[in-house]
């Protein structure tokens, strides 16, 4: 195998093992450098993911009413990605729902625990995606699904080009994979994420496109002010309302 393409591979599977449950090959070596690199690669992670969530809305559809489909669909992201985003995504609105000081706020984020802000979080958030998906048109589900984990991941990858990661303590609960990437590997991220969404109607889309983007860029000048960069629960959040937003964005009437 060709060293470079072997590389590349080795720093996709590295996103992959550390984002899902999904076996990688026993080739794939263990790197901090290697990790840094593999950011890259997270909407990658990110079409696999959407891609097996769409397979099984596909299948299941054939045998149950759209809502099980869909509910099946959402279920099987959870389970091969751990909730890993939806865990960042509690602990991120616990910690500036609970406090108004960036000690405290690390703090609150870095503790196991799930306060009401998190629990209200994770419903709103998962009853969300639900229902927004329901409301889509059936032809448009399988690739929304894609583009929307692709999208996401793109949108928390931006943050690690252009802000600081935040926590200093080496017991950080949670560590993102790399903490600063270069303009090329955010282009490379980019043109994966933009691949799936042009499979998409391209107006739906392009409003989908927008409120991800606007959703990710208010969310990065929040944590700027609060706390001053990102944490990797700050990345999960921004997945997760980024994903929230882009099916909100393929479902607007827009006016005229």
């Amino acid at each position: 195998m060709n060293q470079r393409i072997r590389q590349e591979l080795e720093y996709f599977f590295g996103a992959l093992r550390f984002f899902t449950r999904l076996p990688v090959p026993a080739w794939v070596g263990h790197s901090a450098a290697k990790l840094n690199h593999a950011a890259r690669y997270f909407p990658a992670v990110g079409l696999v993911v959407g891609l097996i969530g769409a397979l099984v809305w596909l299948v299941a559809s054939l045998f149950w009413p759209k809502t099980i489909a869909i509910l099946l669909a959402l279920a099987a992201t959870l389970w091969i990605t751990g909730a890993f985003h939806e865990d960042g995504l509690s602990d991120m609105v616990d910690g500036f729902g609970g406090a108004w000081e960036k000690r405290r706020i690390l703090e609150i984020m870095k503790d196991s625990r799930v306060g009401s802000f998190g629990v209200i979080a994770l419903v709103l958030s998962l009853l969300g995606r639900f229902l927004l998906l329901v409301e889509l048109p059936d032809s448009w589900v399988f690739m929304a699904l894609v583009a929307g984990h692709a999208l996401s991941r793109f949108c928390a990858t931006a943050l690690l080009y252009a802000m600081d990661y935040v926590r200093e303590d080496a017991e950080a609960k949670a560590k993102p994979l790399a903490t600063r990437i270069s303009p090329l590997e955010l282009d490379i991220a980019g043109g994966i994420a933009l691949l799936p969404c042009l499979l998409l109607p391209f107006g739906p889309m392009l409003v989908g496109l927008f409120l991800a983007l606007g959703v990710s860029f208010w969310l990065a000048r929040f944590f700027k002010r609060w706390i001053g960069g990102y944490t990797g629960d700050c990345l999960g959040a921004v997945q997760q309302l980024a994903e929230l937003a882009f099916y909100l964005g393929l479902l607007a009437r827009l006016p005229g």
